[in-house]
């Protein structure tokens, strides 16, 4: 349950202003159509998360323990610093054409997330906690809760959260994370 409720946690705060936040703003306002966009991101998600959870599994079980809580510490720490850096939606077209809208949508967030903070946070995550599918769960659980008001209520939630705050809190959560694991202090959360 623990690495399921950090998963989602840790990444619902870090999707907030995100590139594939701003996607979903963007995907609604061209194409009015929420139930496809929110199943696209979903469909997208699940791909995504999964294929990036089988890495972090794969990780965790080809590094020794130690040095693997070295590497996942200080990527937790790595991923604090990263969380400060404002993002911005980058070259992604958004032109339903020949996929629709469901089909556009799951190209453009899987594209979107490859590298993203989200999936290096799921890989980091699953290499920390035994239960992949609790980390894919988690994270996915989290990219929606970030991602569907975005798609339902457009830019005008976005426009009265604080980005800088929402980053600042997510910046924290994965410093703990990373100090945390540094001294093998686990299942604090």
């Amino acid at each position: 349950m623990e690495a399921f409720l950090v998963s989602t946690g840790v990444v619902a705060l870090g999707e907030i202003g995100d590139k594939t936040q701003l996607l979903a703003l963007l995907l609604a306002a061209r194409f009015r159509r929420p139930i496809p966009i929110i199943l696209g991101i979903l469909v997208a998600t699940l791909a995504n998360h999964a294929l990036a959870g089988m890495v972090g599994d794969w990780v965790a079980k080809a590094l020794g323990p130690d040095l693997l809580r070295w590497i996942i510490g200080i990527g937790f720490i790595a991923m604090a610093g990263w969380m400060l850096i404002p993002d911005k939606l980058d070259d992604v077209d958004a032109g339903a054409g020949r996929f629709g809208v469901f089909g556009t949508t799951v190209l453009a967030f899987f594209l979107a997330e490859m590298g993203d903070k989200t999936q290096i946070a799921t890989v980091a995550l699953a290499a920390r906690y035994a239960d992949l599918w609790a980390v894919v769960a988690g994270t996915t659980l989290g990219m929606m809760l970030a991602n569907v008001p975005a798609v339902l209520l457009g830019d005008r939630a976005a426009k009265r959260i604080s980005m800088k705050l929402v980053h600042g809190i997510a910046a924290v959560i994965f410093a703990v994370l990373g100090v945390l694991t540094l001294f093998n202090i686990g299942h604090l959360f």
